[in-house]
């Protein structure tokens, strides 16, 4: 199968998938909590269900690290290929009524990200990327999971001269990140959640995304999927690529950027 076709399937799913969440943003959502303390709800669970069936009735060849099942200590063995997946990214953000979460699709080959789907039902928002083929759009489905809108292609932009645009967590403030950024001249700052930090550098409103803190695997590569294929780049800590497949699945510091060099950092 090609990627072209590849990426339709996740896209799809994300759309299901996203609707099932959607549904219950709007009605009650009830928080719980895993193990290691961090947020859950129903949405989670019931998104992860709808991409695993979609994904596997299709592509059962294909490996698929999933949040919540990897939570539940369900974790197949990859190989070079394998789907990683975050079905409400920006758990946080959903709890407190905020439209910026996302459902997450990624196809990892090598350990580099190849294809990503970054859905936000809430906005209607949909970004999708096949770094290959070097080609990132974005798209405003429909409120019934369908797509609506033709996919318009999505590009990082040149730094303004001005000064950067920096794209901060909500949810992870840190002083740490306060010091970093004294190396470059900042013009604004923006604070949202989820893996549309990555998107907003790649569909050219920012600049520069930090993350000097922990993330999963799963957190980051759809997202870093649409900013490759935009033109952009995402830099670990020891100044080498954001790779996927780590012991854990656990993530470095990096730094996202569109078009700017990124500065050495030290985690």
């Amino acid at each position: 199968m090609l990627d072209p076709e590849l990426l339709d399937i996740m896209v799809d799913a994300a759309l299901e998938a996203g609707a099932a969440a959607h549904d219950i943003f709007r009605g009650d959502h009830k928080l719980a909590h895993k193990k290691d303390n961090s947020p859950v709800t129903a949405a989670d669970h019931a998104a992860e269900a709808i991409i695993l069936r979609r994904l596997g009735a299709l592509l059962a060849h294909i490996p698929i690290i999933a949040e919540e099942e990897v939570a539940a200590g369900r974790v197949p063995v990859i190989g070079k290929t394998f789907f990683l997946v975050d079905p409400l990214d920006g758990t946080r953000e959903f709890i407190a009524g905020r439209p910026e979460f996302t459902v997450n699709i990624a196809l990892v080959r090598d350990g580099a990200p190849m294809l990503g789907v970054v859905y936000a039902p809430a906005t209607g928002e949909l970004f999708g990327g096949d770094v290959a083929a070097g080609h990132a759009f974005r798209a405003a489905p429909a409120r019934d999971g369908t797509e609506g809108a033709a996919r318009g292609p999505i590009h990082v932009r040149r730094a303004p001269p001005a000064g950067l645009t920096v794209v901060a967590s909500r949810s992870h403030p840190s002083p740490k990140m306060r010091d970093y950024l004294m190396g470059y001249v900042v013009a604004d700052t923006v604070s949202i959640g989820s893996s549309l930090k990555f998107c907003l550098l790649a569909r050219g409103d920012a600049d520069l995304y930090p993350r000097l803190g922990t993330t999963m695997e799963w957190d980051t590569a759809a997202g870093h999927a649409v900013l490759l294929a935009a033109g952009g780049a995402v830099v670990s800590a020891d100044g080498g690529p954001l790779l996927y497949g780590k012991a854990g699945f656990f993530n470095p510091w990096f730094i996202a950027t569109g078009s700017v060099a990124p500065l050495p950092l030290a985690q």
